[in-house]
């Protein structure tokens, strides 16, 4: 990190005008936490718009989700030597990057179960971070506006992600070793 350059919250630039996301977490724990990408000064130009919500989480949602983001984006801000973030009732900035993961993971987990809340964020947590942002890239292009839930990638996003675990009804049972492939004469040393 340069000595000039000084961050906020989870990686977000120190100062005004940057590309980043904002997770407003109001006081009021009946509320709705928002998650917003803040175009910056890019926004004024061209017709593109300076900020865009990208979803609204219900409480309990983003309460299941908040921490293994934090822990995810607080390693990779440790290992790029910056400062690390906690999340705070308010506006939390988060770095642009970052902020499409997190996106990708509250668009998978926004209509979950607590079950299937834990089987999307281990494998979130295991999703490399280019793989993150493509997920963003195809989600956002389609259904990245709140009121899209479960709605094209946004739904592949949930079933692809919360589809870990079977019930025991539904997993493959062991194929039997077939004993013949080893008594092949191929197989055989003399």
């Amino acid at each position: 990190m340069n000595a000039i350059e000084k961050t906020v919250d989870f990686g977000a630039p120190d100062w005004s005008g940057a590309h980043v996301f904002r997770v407003e977490i109001p006081d009021a724990r009946n509320k709705p936490v928002s998650i917003v990408e803040d175009f910056g000064y890019r926004g004024l130009e061209g017709g593109i718009p300076r900020e865009e919500q990208r979803v609204s989480l219900p409480r309990h949602i983003w309460a299941a989700i908040a921490d293994i983001a934090r822990q995810e984006f607080n390693g990779r801000l440790k290992t790029a030597k910056m400062l690390t973030g906690r999340w705070h009732t308010g506006t939390n900035l988060v770095d642009r990057l970052l902020g499409k993961e997190l996106c990708v993971l509250a668009w998978a987990a926004e209509t979950a179960s607590e079950e299937q809340i834990l089987i999307i964020s281990n494998k979130w947590a295991a999703l490399r971070p280019e793989e993150r942002w493509w997920l963003f890239a195809m989600t956002v292009a389609e259904a990245g506006l709140p009121e899209d839930i479960q709605r094209g990638w946004r739904r592949a996003l949930f079933l692809a992600l919360s589809d870990g675990e079977k019930p025991p009804s539904l997993r493959k049972r062991p194929r039997p070793a077939e004993r013949e492939l080893f008594d092949l004469s191929l197989c055989k040393t003399a």
